[in-house]
């Protein structure tokens, strides 16, 4: 016989209030759109004797741009999505989170949740480490910005420490071009076999690539904005050692890898 689950619901109507519980409880699992953490409770794999929800929490879902774009952590991914703004300034940012799940999912999914998450084939990771971006973390004891490649740093692990919540995502602004290509191994599944990001600022490239390993793959010393795509494309395939599950093994992902960073930069170049 299973033994009764019966969690706590904490549900703060302030951020200070949910620094502080984030703070007292370390064994509360925070819930902000729940679409992770609910597949993780439903399939049994996760237990916790306490929920912190952000939901109540004010101030943390806003889509606003000056010299940068800035996304309150409670920001769902179909607002990202579906913002003028963003579509405008940010287009390949926009097309990442449309082609995550369905529109359910995007409708409930929040910025920071699929960060916090640090789920290796998620999305929208990715395409954020390409732009630059870094998120706002806070705690009782103040707040630190933290670039998206420091910020993921394994299967479901980050860097944050164990009192602090993502509060925003700030991606740079000014001209650029970047692309985000999603490779399906069957064109029934939602999630990613490979995922590519790569974005040119000036003389600066990034390519980032998820769904292949623990995190999104990054390496500046392989992003030489004056190579050609092919050559950017097989260092990238050569220096990843990508993961093996159902949706593709290591040496699948591997070609795939050299043919969507191929294709990405040609995009860019486009």
């Amino acid at each position: 016989m299973q033994p009764r689950f019966d969690p706590e619901w904490l549900a703060p109507e302030s951020l200070d209030d949910a620094l502080r519980l984030k703070a007292e409880r370390e064994d509360a699992t925070v819930v902000a759109g729940g679409t992770f953490v609910g597949i993780l409770v439903n399939q049994r794999l996760l237990f916790p004797s306490a929920f912190l929800s952000l939901g109540r929490v004010p101030g943390l879902a806003y889509v606003e741009a000056g010299d940068e774009l800035r996304l309150g952590a409670m920001t769902t991914h179909r607002a990202v999505e579906l913002s003028a703004l963003v579509r405008e300034r940010w287009p390949a940012l926009a097309a990442a989170f449309s082609v995550v799940a369905s529109p359910r999912v995007r409708n409930q999914a929040t910025v920071g949740g699929v960060l916090a998450d640090a789920d290796y084939a998620s999305d929208p990771p990715s395409m954020l480490l390409a732009l630059g971006a870094r998120v706002i973390a806070r705690s009782v004891h103040g707040k630190r910005e933290i670039p998206i490649e420091e910020l993921i740093v394994g299967h479901y692990e980050t860097s944050l420490a164990a009192d602090e919540l993502i509060v925003e995502v700030r991606v740079p602004g000014g001209k650029h071009r970047a692309a985000y290509r999603k490779f399906r191994a069957r064109s029934h599944e939602d999630r990613p076999c490979v995922g590519v990001a790569a974005c040119r600022r000036g003389a600066e490239l990034r390519v980032a690539v998820g769904a292949v390993a623990d995190r999104p793959q990054y390496f500046p010393e392989l992003c030489d904005a004056a190579a050609a795509p092919a050559e950017v494309a097989h260092a990238y395939a050569a220096a990843i050692d990508p993961l093996s599950d159902f949706a593709g093994s290591s040496d699948y992902r591997r070609r795939v890898i050299a043919v969507e960073v191929r294709r990405a930069l040609e995009e860019l170049a486009a």
